[in-house]
């Protein structure tokens, strides 16, 4: 079978096309021939050993797929031969075939397209478990999102406005904000790029008050850098600060600024929350499906390339030019 290999550590220039052993599972796991892969964040990052977690060279990048079961393990019981899934796998998704955690894979309904499934549950579980299991929400608390249009942005987005949140989309361009309010985002702002200095920073948390009429109770924080001070600024007595990721860099933020509004920090680590207690897990799953069928939420998929480019979809995202989620696909 064709696999996308990381072999060197470096950026997406560094993977290759190759043809490879098809994969055997054991007990416990599943076989999936691959229809789709989405591309997220942590595909940026693992390749060039910046990721959490480093698996051992060669291995694809890649870790939310979905397609058909080829094989299950001993063990198994919840899928079979020929279903239709989704997985998360952690890496190996840019490849024809891998090997998947039993516990890891779900059935997909069957009028949702691969290329929707590959998109879905990385970024609807990681904003569905920060928003409901880690915010708190109350119907009519203000949302800001950094990052917005995102594919966990936009699926925050979404979410949100299904809890009854007010929810206000920031993001780079005006595009990217009209993007938001197409999907029903109530307000946007632009924020600057690049080095924000005292100035900036200042005038951008003033924006965020300008907009919110005051300030926001939940900040979803999927950019970090010189973005989440000025968001905390603005943020409401007793808020909550949703720590997501750092594509601009890991933030150093004033934690006088938590006792001067009483607010809390919290941490979001999807992955290892999944890990820790799986019956919560597919307990959101089961929401998020029911919220899929309802028309509430459809992923974004914003670009789509054949396995052979894959370098080029883990550059988009790199770049941060992707709207919404990118899908390497295999037919």
């Amino acid at each position: 079978m064709k696999a996308i290999l990381s072999k060197s550590v470096g950026g997406p220039e560094t993977l290759v096309l190759e043809d490879v052993p098809a994969p055997e599972g054991g007990a416990g796991q599943v076989v999936i021939t691959v229809k789709a892969c989405g591309v997220n964040y942590p595909d940026v990052l693992i390749i060039q050993d910046k990721y959490q977690f480093k698996p051992p060279r060669p291995f694809s990048p890649g870790g939310e797929v979905a397609g058909i079961v080829k094989s299950v393990g001993e063990g198994v019981t919840h899928v079979k031969v020929g279903d239709r899934v989704l997985a998360s796998t952690g890496n190996g998704g840019m490849a024809e075939e891998v090997v998947a955690a039993g516990h890891g894979v779900t059935p997909i309904p069957d009028e949702m397209p691969f290329e929707d499934a590959a998109a879905f549950v990385l970024t609807y579980g990681t904003s569905y478990y920060a928003l409901k299991d880690r915010a708190d929400p109350k119907a009519g608390e203000k949302l800001l999102i950094l990052g917005a249009a995102g594919g966990v942005g936009l699926a925050a987005l979404e979410l949100g406005k299904a809890m009854g949140l007010e929810v206000i989309a920031a993001c780079s361009t005006q595009d990217k904000v009209d993007l938001c309010l197409s999907k029903g985002a109530d307000k946007g702002l632009i924020y600057p790029t690049g080095e924000l200095d005292r100035d900036q920073q200042k005038a951008l948390s003033n924006e965020i008050k300008a907009v919110s009429d005051g300030g926001v109770d939940i900040i979803y924080d999927a950019v970090g850098g010189a973005y989440s001070e000025p968001s905390l600024r603005a943020m409401n007595w007793e808020g909550r600060f949703l720590v997501i990721g750092f594509p601009a860099g890991i933030p150093k933020l004033p934690l006088n600024l938590t006792l001067l509004k009483s607010c809390d920090v919290r941490g979001v680590f999807w992955g290892a929350a999944v890990a820790r207690d799986p019956a919560a897990h597919m307990a959101n799953v089961k929401d998020l499906f029911g919220l899929y069928a309802d028309g509430k939420i459809k992923p974004h998929v914003s670009s789509t390339y054949p396995l052979a480019e894959s370098a080029a979809a883990i550059t988009e995202l790199m770049e941060r030019r992707a709207k919404g989620k990118v899908v390497v696909v295999m037919d």
